[in-house]
């Protein structure tokens, strides 16, 4: 049995509470891994491997530290194939799909590699007579990043490029049901110069969370995951003083106008839709259809939906793979099941893709009333929800009265119906005639509501932020012919 370890110091180390967890191969439904549950031992060895690294990461120049991160882009680069056949075999995902998060994780590693330019300051001289004041942004400390089964390179990514690149050290402490990428990108930092200690990665469960939660050295949290556990995360690791940025889950709609291009809005919703097996936060779930262009819209997609192939990652021709777990699979099969009785028509049911791993085909939900369980849940599956409206107004409504703000899209032809909704939708990312509009990584990615908690999205210029703490420096350089002894409030004049 293949087993999966911790990577502390720069070395990988093997698992020492006697507690693991198992990895599946969602393709098959078999055993093909054990991967260490880390103690709070180990949590805290981890931890100050990474304090201890910390003094001398955050004292090497930008110039440095910019080279490392190139270094470490040249690697994904060459050997990317080693990351997205991490994925594949323990996610499931098609290699594809796989190499997409892969290229969008890079991205971010790219964006962090102008480090020397995103910590440039401000100057203002001769502030007062004699007087200079500059601001600085400085490194936090030990930061860890708690992250999600549906991305489990991105995501890391999306967190470890910058708090690294700022000058921090990082604990990741990736999804137990598929850990081995985490490692194959702890290899390749090595490769690429990253000093021992820097980068870290303890497996593990609700033990290593909680421990990380409450660590005292542990300055600052990202999590990535469902809205529950993103709102505890928040509430807990503020309670402990830290800074945190934790994402949640999300609902997303893409409103289609009569006006709208049926074929592109289908091929969007599908794309959209049923891409990744439906396991990404950024997947579209509801299609708000405005007046007449329902039918036909439905109809294009159930066209479309009938001809993606569902299969294993080793399938050449597969465009989606299994889910994540049997008990996932169940649990989405459940909302098809129960569709009807709650007043809604299932023109697909993905129920029969087959195979002995967790597969579940592309499923479609027509005339999905707000306040049922099909369209009030994250269903995180292959399944789409067709509602019915009769205007722009109604759709609006519906997008905002959601509890969650992560994204949303508009279908239509309409510049200024678009730009209407720009500024009206109540979320963090709008797409118009884009379906998931995740943002280049020079900008940042992020929701509003239940989507997310805490004040600075991930990634791009605000995860420069967040891993960065300001600091403003009045300079004075002594003239002893102007000293005076002033002990009023100081002035800037």
């Amino acid at each position: 049995m293949r087993s999966i370890n911790h990577w502390i110091g720069g070395k990988s180390i093997p698992g020492g509470s006697g507690r693991h967890g198992t990895v599946f191969d969602p393709a098959t439904g078999t055993v093909q891994a054990e991967v260490a549950f880390a103690s709070v031992e180990e949590v805290d060895q981890a931890v100050a491997v990474a304090d201890e690294a910390f003094g001398s990461w955050r004292s090497t120049s930008l110039s440095r530290r910019s080279e490392v991160l190139f270094n470490f882009r040249q690697l994904l680069h060459d050997r990317g194939s080693e990351v997205v056949d991490a994925i594949s075999a323990e996610h499931g995902k098609v290699r594809s799909d796989a190499a997409g998060e892969l290229a969008r994780g890079l991205e971010n590693v790219e964006f962090a590699c102008g480090i020397p330019s995103l910590l440039k300051g401000e100057f203002s001289e001769q502030a007062s007579t004699g007087v200079d004041v500059y601001s600085i942004r400085q490194p936090l400390g030990v930061v860890a990043g708690i992250t999600p089964f549906n991305f489990p390179a991105m995501v890391p990514l999306w967190m470890c490029a910058n708090a690294i690149a700022c000058g921090n050290t990082f604990v990741l402490k990736p999804s137990e049901k598929d850990p081995s990428a985490s490692l194959v990108l702890a290899e390749l930092f090595a490769e690429a110069g990253l000093p021992e200690g820097v980068f870290n990665v303890v497996q593990g469960d609700k033990v290593a969370v909680d421990r990380l939660l409450e660590h005292p050295q542990v300055a600052a949290i990202s999590f990535v995951g469902s809205t529950p556990v993103a709102r505890e995360i928040y509430r807990r690791g503020t309670d402990a003083g830290k800074r945190v940025q934790a994402l949640g889950g999300a609902k997303n709609h893409m409103v289609v106008l009569p006006d709208a291009d049926v074929g592109l809005a289908a091929d969007a919703a599908v794309s959209a839709g049923y891409g990744s097996s439906g396991e990404r936060c950024m997947a579209v779930s509801v299609v708000v259809a405005v007046g007449a262009v329902a039918d036909p819209l439905v109809e294009a997609i159930a066209e479309r939906a009938t001809r993606v192939k569902v299969g294993p990652a080793s399938d050449p021709d597969a465009e989606i793979g299994p889910l994540i777990s049997a008990e996932h699979r169940d649990r989405v099969r459940g909302y098809v099941a129960g569709a009807t009785a709650e007043g809604a028509e299932v023109v697909l049911d993905g129920g029969d893709a087959g195979g002995d791993g967790y597969f579940f085909g592309p499923s479609l939900l027509d005339r999905v009333q707000p306040g049922t369980r099909a369209y009030e849940d994250e269903i995180f599956g292959p399944v789409l929800s067709v509602t019915r409206v009769d205007s722009y107004a109604e759709a609006v409504r519906l997008v905002n009265d959601n509890p969650y703000g992560n994204g949303t899209a508009i279908f239509t032809r309409d510049g200024g119906a678009a730009r209407r909704f720009q500024f009206e939708a109540k979320c963090g990312m709008v797409g118009i005639n884009v379906p998931i509009p995740v943002p280049v990584a020079y900008y940042s990615f992020g929701g509003w509501k239940a989507s997310l908690f805490g004040d600075r999205h991930i990634y791009g210029p605000e995860g420069v932020d967040f891993y960065t703490q300001g600091k403003v420096v009045t300079a004075r350089w002594p003239d002893p012919a102007t000293s005076s002894v002033d002990l009023g409030f100081p002035r800037t004049r």
